[in-house]
């Protein structure tokens, strides 16, 4: 449920938030008094997110046959996240446990990769080589199944959201091409935010929204946040292997909830997820002395690092630099550790990609971004067209928020 937009300011709340501004129609409040003490601050964004829900529609647009259950239905309440996996037999199995509404932690000290299966028959998901190697640019869910050989009503969007967000920024940034003449590895540093201690907007001058997205109502769980959603679905950034034929990708996953018994453990991911066919080839893949010979064959390799960016970079960088960034659903406005790692990035100059569950949220980060850099984004705040297909449960809006949903950089 949406809560008032004015809890923790000032007088308590006197019952549930029911009445709903009548402009913007996207934040409510508990109490005619609480919307009137409220308006000093909302006026700056009323008209932002007035905008913002007009935009609903696009929000939602999905290719997929489950898009109306996974996105309307869901905010709706008429489904849960839960009872949509629960309808295709995904619910608290493998790979999917943390898109759970009843997930819990998920960053278990024994758990292995090695093991992960799509539990989808082979049709339905990309377990083996694509068919060819991409001709053009990917710039919707719709292309990537249709490269894949996937049908509509697959739901590995839900998880492929992680690494195509990826290969999207990175596509953005014009960096396609020189990846693809690259004689070395791809060194992406991966950011994640969970457990940075939150404030409301204290850093950066962030208007009064930021109370509403990250002061009182948390976007930590659910869903759950990088880097300790990505520990349990890790093996979904094999795909990366698809997308980037004979590059060597290496990826530096960095935040504080990484467990410390875990920190500079390395991984090699160097088969695609399986499928729950027994008599699929992937269940005959090469192994990686053989797939070396294979012109289009890649890995990506990891390494955890626990704590801050800014902290560890030092260490991170002791024998290679990154060539990208990107930090997943970051909450630049909401945490205070962001500020050092921007200024980080600024004087390292290397490109970034930021993403967050709604465009007032991005609004937000960049604000702070831009007055970190003293200049405008490099990318400005778009829509990512391979935003996860599930819409957030309890959004702190009455708008549609999604994982990854937009995309800015700098």
């Amino acid at each position: 449920m949406v809560e008032c937009a004015a809890r923790g300011t000032g007088t308590p709340c006197v019952g549930p938030a029911t009445r709903r501004c009548g402009l913007c129609g996207a934040v409510s409040y508990c109490s005619p008094s609480h919307q009137i003490a409220h308006w000093g601050h909302h006026k700056e964004e009323c008209g932002r997110l007035e905008q913002q829900m007009r935009d609903m529609d696009t929000l939602n647009d999905f290719p997929f046959t489950f898009s109306t259950e996974a996105t309307f239905q869901v905010f709706a309440k008429e489904l849960t996240r839960c009872s949509f996996l629960k309808k295709r037999g995904l619910h608290q199995t493998g790979l999917w446990k943390s898109e759970c509404s009843c997930a819990t932690s998920l960053a278990s000290l024994d758990y292995s990769w090695r093991m992960d299966n799509w539990d989808l028959p082979s049709a339905m998901c990309p377990c083996t080589e694509p068919q060819h190697n991409l001709s053009s640019i990917l710039s919707s869910w719709e292309s990537y199944y249709k490269w894949r050989c996937l049908p509509l009503h697959s739901p590995v969007s839900f998880l492929l959201h992680l690494p195509l967000s990826m290969f999207y920024g990175i596509q953005l940034l014009g960096m396609g091409r020189a990846v693809s003449r690259m004689d070395d590895k791809l060194r992406i540093h991966y950011l994640g935010t969970r457990f940075f201690d939150k404030i409301a907007g204290a850093r950066c001058g962030a208007n009064a929204i930021t109370h509403i997205l990250v002061g009182t109502i948390s976007f930590e769980d659910p869903p759950v946040i990088g880097p300790e959603k990505e520990l349990s679905q890790i093996s979904v950034f094999g795909e990366l292997r698809a997308l980037f034929p004979n590059i060597q990708i290496h990826i530096d996953l960095i935040g504080p909830s990484i467990p410390l018994s875990r920190d500079g453990e390395q991984l090699v991911l160097d088969n695609y997820i399986r499928c729950s066919d027994m008599d699929c080839s992937c269940k005959l893949s090469m192994s990686t002395a053989e797939n070396a010979c294979n012109t289009n064959y890649s890995i990506v390799s990891l390494q955890l690092w626990k704590g801050l960016y800014h902290d560890r970079f030092k260490d991170i960088t002791k024998e290679s630099f990154p060539n990208y960034i990107t930090a997943p659903n970051a909450g630049v406005a909401a945490y205070p550790g962001w500020v050092p790692t921007i200024e980080l990035i600024k004087e390292i100059k290397v490109p970034a990609i930021f993403s967050d569950y709604c465009e007032e949220a991005a609004n937000l980060a960049a604000s702070c971004i831009t007055s970190i850099f003293d200049a405008p984004l490099s990318l400005p705040i778009q829509l990512n067209p391979f935003r996860q297909p599930f819409v957030v449960e309890d959004g702190p809006l009455h708008l549609p928020c999604y994982s990854n949903c937009f995309l800015f950089g700098m």
